[in-house]
Order: C-alpha cells, then sequence, then structure tokens
C-alpha cells in the first residue's frame, strides 16, 4: 500500500532559495541605511550652524559625552542676507532618547584621529528652555578647535626656508657662550618659581586666556589684508635702523649728559608749566589781530618803515631826555613842589564839586563860550548901534497879581485888556512863565539845555522846570573864529582875510 507524501515548505527547495535571497537582500539594505537610522524608527531632528563644515560628511557620527547619539545626515551651504557670509548648515537625525536637548546646547566638532576623520560633539547646556525639533543650534554656540592639519598646514615653504634661516642665525648667536647659557639656565630656577603662580592664572576659568586668543584671532583677521603693508613696514623700519647704527656713536655722546638735562628738566619743567598755559592763552587771545594782520600789514609795514628813521634820529633825544629826566627828579625831590602839589589837590577836591556842575552846561547849553563871546561883542565899539549894550522896555499886561506893579502871588490871569497880534485877539495873557533854575544835564538833571527851549503856555501860570520831553534840543554853537573874532567879522571877510571856515581850529590868518 502506497502513502501519498503530503506538501512541505522545508521540502521545496525553491521556496527556500527565494527565502533565503530575500533575507539576505534585506540584511544589506538594513547594514547600507544603518549609519544613517534604521528605517521606521523615530528619530528627534535639529540642525547646526557651523563656520565651516570642518571636514564633515554625511554619516558623520554625533556624540554626547562620547558615546554615539546620531548621525549627520547632510550638509548645505547658506548665505546670510544681510553680511553676505557662508556658513554651513548640518542636519542631524538623533536618537529620542536625547529629547529635548537645552537651548543652550554648544557644538564642536572634533576629530577621531589622526588622519582626518571628524565627528560632531554635542555639549549639553543648563538652559531649562528645550530645543524644538527642527530648530538651530546658532553659530553663536560652536565652535572649531585648531586641527592637527591646520597647524601644519602654515608651515608652508616659505616658512620652513625662514626658519632654517633662523636657526642658522640662532646657532652663529649661540656660538661661544657656553659659560652664558650656564648663567642664564642657573638664573632660570627663581623665574619658574615665580612663574607658578602666573601659570595658574593663566590657567583659570576667570583669566579667560582662551577668549585673549580669540581677540588675537580676530585681529590678526583684521590685519590679514594689510599684510603687504606691515611687510613692507619691517623693511623700512630696517633701513631706518641700519641708517640709525651709523650714527650711533654721535647719539652716544648726544646723550651723555643726558640724566643731568632730564634732573634740571624735572626740577625746573613745574615752573615753567604756568609760563606755557598763560603762552597758550595769549596765543589763544592773539588769533583775532593776528587774522587782521592780513588788512593791517601793509600800513603796518610802512610804519615800520618810518619807524627806523625816526628811531636813528631820536638817539639824540634820549640824551637830551635824559638830562631832562635828572632835571625832572630834582624838582620832584624840591620840598617845594610836594607842598605846592598837596595845596594844588586840596584845590582840586574843593572845585571838582564846580567842575561837576559846570561841565554839563557846558556839554549841553556851550554857556562858557557863549558869555565870553557876548560880552566881547557888548563891548565892541565896530558898528556904532546895533552891537553896544542897551535895554528896552516891555509893559506887562494888565490883570490880577500883573508883574507890573508889586503882587501878593505870581501873574495867573486873567487878563483884563485885549490884546491883537496881527487880525488874531490874544486873551488872557496875563500868566507868569518863569524857570529860575533851569535844566542844563547837571548831576540828577535831564540831558537837555532848558533855558532859552522852554515852549510857552498860553492860558497857563508856569514855575518851576518843564518835562524834558516838551524842552526842544536847539542850542547855539561857536566855532573857533568867533571865538578868536567873535561877531566883528561875518564868514565872508573871514574868508577874505585868509581863514578857514570849515575845519575847525586850523584857520589862520594870513
Amino acid at each position: 500500500m502506497n502513502r501519498r507524501r503530503g506538501g512541505s515548505l522545508a521540502g521545496n527547495p525553491l521556496l527556500i532559495g527565494a527565502v533565503t535571497t530575500l533575507i539576505v537582500v534585506v540584511a544589506v539594505y538594513l547594514a547600507y541605511n544603518a549609519n544613517n537610522g534604521l528605517p521606521f524608527v523615530p528619530t528627534y531632528d535639529v540642525k547646526v550652524a557651523l563656520p565651516q563644515a570642518s571636514g564633515l560628511q554625511p554619516t558623520s557620527q554625533v556624540r554626547i559625552g562620547g558615546t554615539r547619539v546620531g548621525v549627520v545626515t547632510s550638509l548645505k551651504a547658506q548665505q546670510s542676507p544681510t553680511t553676505g557670509r557662508l556658513t554651513a548648515i548640518a542636519n542631524l537625525k538623533l536618537e529620542k532618547s536625547v529629547e529635548p536637548l537645552p537651548a543652550d546646547t554648544h557644538a564642536i566638532v572634533l576629530s577621531v584621529t589622526a588622519i582626518g576623520l571628524k565627528y560632531l560633539e554635542l555639549e549639553k547646556g543648563s538652559s531649562p528652555k528645550p530645543l524644538k525639533a527642527g530648530a538651530t543650534i546658532p553659530m553663536a554656540h560652536t565652535r572649531e578647535p585648531v586641527d592637527i592639519e591646520q597647524f601644519f598646514n602654515m608651515f608652508d615653504k616659505p616658512t620652513r626656508v625662514a626658519n632654517q634661516q633662523n636657526l642658522d642665525n640662532f646657532g652663529n648667536g649661540l656660538a661661544g657662550r657656553g659659560l652664558g647659557l650656564n648663567n642664564t639656565i642657573a638664573t632660570l630656577r627663581p623665574l619658574v618659581n615665580h612663574a607658578i603662580p602666573v601659570l595658574r592664572n593663566l590657567a583659570s576659568p576667570q583669566t579667560d586666556l582662551a577668549g585673549f586668543f580669540k581677540g588675537l584671532e580676530r585681529a590678526a583677521g583684521q590685519s590679514a589684508p594689510v599684510a603687504d603693508q606691515n611687510a613692507a613696514l619691517w623693511s623700512d623700519q630696517d633701513t631706518f635702523f641700519a641708517e640709525w647704527a651709523k650714527v650711533a656713536k654721535q647719539l652716544e655722546e648726544a646723550t651723555a649728559e643726558g640724566p643731568a638735562s632730564l634732573e634740571q628738566a624735572t626740577f625746573s619743567l613745574p615752573f615753567q608749566a604756568p609760563l606755557i598755559e598763560k603762552s597758550a592763552e595769549f596765543m589763544r587771545l592773539l588769533r583775532p589781530s593776528a587774522r587782521s594782520l592780513v588788512t593791517v600789514a601793509p600800513p603796518l609795514g610802512q610804519a615800520f618803515a618810518r619807524g627806523a628813521v625816526n628811531l636813528r634820529a631820536a638817539t639824540a633825544l634820549n640824551q637830551e631826555l635824559a638830562s631832562s629826566a635828572q632835571a625832572l627828579l630834582a624838582f620832584a625831590r624840591n620840598p617845594v613842589v610836594t607842598a605846592g602839589l598837596e595845596d594844588f589837590t586840596r584845590v582840586l577836591e574843593h572845585g571838582n564839586p564846580f567842575i561837576a556842575g559846570l561841565a554839563p552846561a557846558q556839554t549841553f547849553c556851550n554857556y562858557v563860550t557863549l558869555t565870553f563871546r557876548n560880552v566881547a561883542s557888548v563891548l565892541s565899539e565896530n558898528v556904532g548901534v546895533g552891537t553896544l549894550g542897551r535895554a528896552g522896555l516891555v509893559l506887562a499886561p494888565s490883570g490880577p497879581n500883573n508883574e507890573g506893579y508889586p503882587s501878593s502871588a505870581p501873574a495867573n490871569g486873567p487878563s483884563i485888556e485885549k490884546a491883537f497880534v496881527g487880525s488874531n485877539q490874544i486873551v488872557d495873557n496875563n500868566h507868569v512863565h518863569s524857570d529860575p533854575y533851569p535844566n542844563v544835564g547837571g548831576p540828577g538833571q535831564p540831558k537837555v539845555c532848558e533855558s532859552g527851549n522852554e515852549t510857552y503856555e498860553k492860558g497857563k501860570t508856569v514855575v518851576g522846570n518843564l518835562p524834558a520831553a516838551s524842552v526842544a534840543t536847539n542850542r547855539e554853537f561857536t566855532t573857533r573864529e568867533q571865538n578868536l573874532y567873535g561877531e566883528k567879522y561875518p564868514a565872508a571877510t573871514l574868508k577874505d582875510l585868509g581863514i578857514s571856515t570849515k575845519a575847525k581850529g586850523k584857520g589862520k590868518a594870513k
């Protein structure tokens, strides 16, 4: 009896081969993509802004505390729209176990080996604010250490040649100085002892020595564009000091007296400081005069030219002035002169109030000059009638207290008579107008000449001074010719006599 065998999966070679091939393909796929994370596994994705990629590649590891927590999935360049600076943006795919990272997390690119393989190290911060998925760690929280290849790249061919030359020169400089080197090494022991606390201070985080080198890096970056100019500066300095060395002996001789000069300067400069300050102030005040010299320089130069001639002739005058000064000295030592000056001083003290009252009267009213001129005119006899002293009668108007009779009060109208001036009838003209002490511009008085300039108030009695605003400013001036000749000759006659009537004080009779 034959039994029919049933179908079995293990007995089908074709099916076993297909399953085996599928498993191998899946394993290869998973192995190929293992660096980018296993599929269907949730991740925590963030970004990091780096100044440069610094050798990072996609699939580079991301570590925290040396433990792998993710990979770099991609890198792309990004340009700032404001500054135009290019940065590298690294996309990170991290494990969910590290989510969330603090917002102040820092990133640094480090080397795995000396051959240049790099990874990204994340340093967790302490901020309570989390870094959300898809957020970017700013470039301010990233830094790039100096790599070994960057260090060796600075030793290019020109640098290596310069180092060889320096070593040769150092060897020549140290040749034959073994004893000096021994003494130097012996004295280094105290230096090392004192250097220990200094180095501790430098190593302290409060010193921020790393920040110092960052500042040097920024300074070097700023000076890089002018490197050629700086190199030319050193070349020019070499030329300068080479020429300076030629006069070293003369400079040594010139500075031999330097200490004594410095000591004297230390003593004298404090006393010279006030002079310098006043000189500076004098020069500041002299600036307006210096600007005025632009216009006054020509006439001033002419004055100096003529003054030089006059100064030569002044020698004889100076000799005579010496004898005159001796005579004045003898005169001043005479006791009679002293007594006379004292008496003259007292006269001036008593006459000062009189002069103080007379000066304004002459200034505003010309009284003194007019008095002498009129006296001379009254006493003249050139014309028979008109210049001799004479008097006339004027009848006072009738009315109460009129001035024609004794009265108990000033005439204050009304008038009892009718008077006419032309066809106009004057009524009520019996009013007195008297100003016994007119204003002449004296101390405490208005600056007017009131006498002879008063206005007549019709129908009103006025006794005393008038308001200054109502007084006219007329006054009579006299010329020098009138003072000399009075009113004896009119202007035309003076001209005929050869006396100028234009310039005051310069007319002379020929």
